[in-house]
């Protein structure tokens, strides 16, 4: 079963870098209402920030924004990774 998995895991990150390389041209107006507004926020954040805090908070806003990507990756992956590898075995199955 384990080679099974390692078959599926490559096929699924196929999938994933045709999905990453298409995605940003089919946003539709509805992924588009939920698409996270880092840089707008940061900004905004920023504006409200005086003197010396101002390097510290960009540095603190940028940690937050690559660990809210890692984040949102990592689960995405692990979740369709999962879903894919039941799928192909439920259908052999069949």
């Amino acid at each position: 079963m384990k080679k099974f998995e390692e078959v599926n895991n490559d096929i699924l990150k196929d999938l994933f870098e045709i999905r990453e390389e298409t995605l940003g041209s089919n946003l539709s107006d509805e992924d588009k209402r939920h698409e996270i507004l880092i840089d707008e926020i940061s900004e905004k954040i920023l504006n409200n920030v005086s003197g010396h805090s101002i390097e510290y908070v960009k540095k603190q806003l940028d940690l937050l924004d690559d660990n809210l990507l890692d984040y949102i990756c990592y689960w995405n992956e692990k979740y369709y990774r999962s879903g894919f590898v039941d799928g192909m075995r439920i259908a052999l199955e069949r």
